[in-house]
C-alpha cells in the first residue's frame, strides 16, 4: 500500500520565477509536462463525494481514485491512500460504459502544465511547479510513501517547505476539482468524443 503525503501552495503569478530559482537551488529537474485529467463522479447535487480520474497516455489509460486518510493530517500536509490501474485504450469505452451504467457522469476537466524537480537530499521528494487551467500556479510537494514512512515522509515534506522559505498562510490544499468546481467551470462541455 502506498500513501501520497503531499502539501499544495497557491502562488501568485508573480512568484512564479522567484519560487523556480528556489527550487533550482534545491532540486534537479527531472520532467515537463501536461496533464489532461477527466473526472467522473456520483453526483445527485454540490460537490460529489465519490469521483475517479482518467488520464489519457499514448498507449494506455490510467484511472485513479483516492482515499482521504484525514486521521494522518496535519495544518499542512495531506495524507492519501492512491489506487491506480491501467486499461489498454481499447477497453475503454466498455469501461466508460460501465461507470455510467452504475450512475457515474462526466464532470469535470483538470488540465495542469508541469515542471518536475526532485529534492537534492531526497530524490523521493518530488517538487511540481504546476499551472492549472483556470486556477493558476501552485508547488506541490509529495512523497510516495509506505505506512511505515509516513512519519518521516512528512518531517521531510516539512524540511522542504522551510528551504523553500514557504509562508504557511500560502498552503491551499483543497483539491483541484473543488477548486474548480468552485470556481464554476464545472459541466462547460463533455469530455467524451
Amino acid at each position: 500500500m502506498l500513501l501520497e503525503i503531499e502539501t499544495k501552495i497557491k502562488l501568485e503569478d508573480s512568484q512564479v520565477k522567484e519560487f523556480r530559482k528556489r527550487i533550482k537551488e534545491i532540486a534537479r529537474f527531472s520532467k515537463k509536462g501536461k496533464k489532461v485529467d477527466d473526472y467522473f463522479a456520483i453526483q445527485r447535487w454540490g460537490y460529489p463525494k465519490k469521483a475517479f480520474r482518467t488520464r489519457t497516455t499514448r498507449d494506455q489509460i490510467e484511472i485513479n481514485f483516492k482515499k482521504h486518510l484525514k486521521k494522518y493530517w496535519t495544518k499542512e500536509i495531506v495524507v492519501k491512500q492512491e489506487f491506480e490501474f491501467v486499461i489498454p485504450k481499447e477497453n475503454f469505452d466498455d469501461m466508460i460504459e460501465l461507470y455510467k451504467d452504475m450512475g457515474f457522469k462526466e464532470w469535470v476537466q483538470k488540465i495542469k502544465w508541469n515542471e518536475t524537480y526532485k529534492w537534492k537530499k531526497d530524490k523521493h521528494v518530488s517538487i511540481e511547479l504546476n499551472r492549472v487551467k483556470h486556477l493558476g500556479y501552485f508547488i506541490e510537494l509529495e512523497y510516495l510513501a509506505t505506512p511505515s514512512q509516513m512519519n518521516m515522509a512528512i518531517r521531510k515534506i516539512q524540511a522542504v517547505l522551510k528551504d523553500l522559505k514557504i509562508n504557511l498562510n500560502q498552503i491551499d490544499n483543497t483539491g483541484y476539482t473543488k477548486m474548480l468546481w468552485y470556481k464554476g467551470t464545472r459541466g462547460k462541455r463533455k469530455f467524451l468524443k
